[in-house]
């Protein structure tokens, strides 16, 4: 099984938009981490995210390059304060390739405890619109398979 934790793009301000959407920049991050995702051959059954706008956004602008089939899903447990405990339970019993688009402290945490089973460890740095891919090994451990970030595609769009 591989487990995709997506932090959400960059969103506008709280004081220009209490709902905080995507901003454009953030908008074009997704886009560009989508499309390399789907030049890949990523495909996902399962696309969950916290509820928040620029977190469902961006599972929008991922599952529509990605996979037209892919649903869509409102998770509770996903938010930036939320306890991993429970969804950490929950990937133990997933067979399924999925991903999760949400916010730090949580996606942080949760990444530690399925690899490090501390999740006060920093094992993975994320950035907003950042995609980290986790592996379950046939023993049940996690491990860290890659991580693609806007920055580095940009690098590369930059020197073609």
């Amino acid at each position: 099984m591989r487990l995709y934790l997506m932090q959400h793009g960059k969103a506008v301000l709280k004081e220009e938009n209490p709902d905080q959407p995507l901003s454009d920049i953030g908008r074009q991050d997704v886009e560009a981490v989508a499309g390399f995702l789907h030049a890949a051959g990523l495909r996902l059954q399962s696309i969950f995210h916290s509820g928040k706008t620029r977190a469902r956004q961006t599972a929008e602008v991922i599952a529509a390059h990605l996979n037209s089939q892919s649903k869509i899903i409102e998770k509770a447990g996903l938010t930036p304060l939320d306890e991993v405990a429970s969804i950490a339970q929950e990937l133990e019993e997933k067979q399924e390739d999925l991903m999760l688009v949400g916010h730090l402290p949580h996606l942080a945490k949760l990444a530690s405890r399925l690899i490090a089973e501390n999740e006060s460890l920093a094992v993975v740095q994320f950035q907003q619109g950042s995609v980290a891919c986790l592996q379950k090994n046939p023993e049940g451990t996690w491990s860290m398979a890659w991580m693609l970030i806007p920055e580095l595609i940009r690098m590369f769009s930059i020197n073609k």
